[in-house]
């Protein structure tokens, strides 16, 4: 299924990315699309974690929300969808949330993290472990209240400007002295809206899920 991918990059960077093991946690409208990249684009091992089912209101940026998916758990349908686009996929499946007393459950023999969860202290876990266990690691700030997918960025946190969780991480980060994390950032000045939930819209966090996978692809074949 690969063939026209080592064409592209030749087949020394393509066995490279097979030999990577990455862990995405949160498999929401970015997270989603991370996986689906990443697998598509040859990692052959693969970690996913969430605690969430799917719902209606997911149907709108979710990869992973369909009808026929509504109520079951985000973890069991991707590894469903996964499997079902590269069966030799080795997958490991964590279906609880993140938080300081449990990240330790986690293996720390991944290569790559992908942060692409929402909750404040769930990102400082998984962020101080893998800092911690050498781990490479990419986060994903906000992608709600947004329009304009050309508006991301990534850099490191210290750069990021605009971004409201960015600021919040910041400051978060700097309590730890964390300054180079990479992250995915927009740009764009968030929508106001009526509406008390954050609002969003399908080809948004799916943008950001693709740049962030092109991201750890590339930095995987060092042509970042």
């Amino acid at each position: 299924m690969f063939e026209r991918e080592i064409a592209l990059i030749g087949e020394e960077d393509f066995l490279k990315i097979q030999t990577k093991k990455v862990l995405v946690f949160g498999l929401g409208g970015v997270g989603g699309y991370v996986c689906e990249m990443l697998v598509r684009s040859g990692i052959k091992e693969i970690g996913i974690c969430d605690f969430d089912i799917i719902t209606n209101s997911n149907k709108n940026r979710q990869i992973i929300a369909l009808d026929s998916t509504i109520g079951k758990n985000k973890v069991v349908v991707m590894k469903e969808r996964l499997k079902d686009i590269n069966d030799n996929l080795i997958i490991h499946e964590y279906n609880f949330k993140i938080t300081e007393d449990n990240i330790n459950k986690i293996p720390n023999d991944y290569d790559y993290f992908i942060d692409a969860v929402d909750d404040v202290s769930a990102k400082i876990a998984i962020i101080r472990y893998a800092y911690a266990n050498n781990i490479r690691i990419i986060s994903s700030m906000g992608t709600g209240n947004k329009l304009d997918p050309t508006k991301f960025k990534i850099s490191k946190i210290n750069q990021t400007k605009v971004c409201p969780l960015a600021k919040v991480m910041r400051y978060k980060l700097k309590e730890l002295n964390i300054s180079d994390l990479m992250v995915l950032y927009s740009e764009e000045l968030p929508i106001k809206t009526s509406n008390r939930v954050i609002s969003s819209i399908s080809f948004v966090p799916s943008i950001a899920g693709i740049l962030i996978a092109r991201y750890v692809i590339l930095d995987i074949i060092n042509k970042n």
